[in-house]
């Protein structure tokens, strides 16, 4: 059995309430003030961003196929990778006294990495009809990310891969390199 005090609760008494409590205020003497600006850019909340429709959908495509080098077509959808520019398949690149093929280069490097497996890409319910832009993974892997960080397609000028465009301008890869 539990043990239980007879007594009855006590009130608690109150302390120094004279150096704890603040003092009274009159409604009337206080002012509403305008805002004062940011102190600067970095307290500022960022833009909301904008949500993906709920119609769209995380899709498994299968066998896709480099229409050029930021670009696949894949069970019957044309995808361009979001963020991502791709070079033309008949532009050639310098690179010293060496000029290279590098549009055909940078399509038949990013097929050879996409041979065989499947990209899951966020997409419209209705994009058979019409190419679009979609961000896609290879497992974990961004697809864009791998792209222009191999030298293979260049970054969007807002977009998130500027740096790795210029880890891959500095390391000469791909596009930005010798003829391979």
């Amino acid at each position: 059995m539990p043990f239980r005090d007879a007594r009855p609760p006590q009130p608690a008494r109150r302390i120094a309430e004279h150096l704890i409590a603040p003092p009274p205020l009159d409604a009337a003497g206080i002012e509403r003030l305008e805002r004062r600006p940011p102190l600067g850019e970095l307290g500022l909340a960022s833009p909301p961003k904008t949500p993906m429709p709920q119609v769209w959908r995380e899709t498994l495509l299968y066998r896709p196929i480099a229409t050029s080098s930021a670009t696949f077509q894949a069970m019957g959808r044309t995808v361009a990778i979001s963020g991502a520019i791709d070079i033309d398949p008949g532009r050639i690149c310098q690179f010293g006294d060496a000029s290279w093929p590098c549009g055909q280069r940078a399509r038949a490097a990013f097929n050879a990495w996409l041979r065989g497996r499947a990209l899951k890409c966020v997409l419209p319910p209705d994009a058979e009809r019409f190419a679009v832009a979609a961000s896609c993974k290879l497992g974990n892997q961004d697809v864009g990310a791998w792209l222009v960080s191999n030298g293979w397609a260049m970054a969007s000028p807002p977009g998130i891969y500027g740096k790795a465009e210029s880890v891959a301008r500095n390391a000469e890869m791909g596009i930005f390199g010798p003829p391979q």
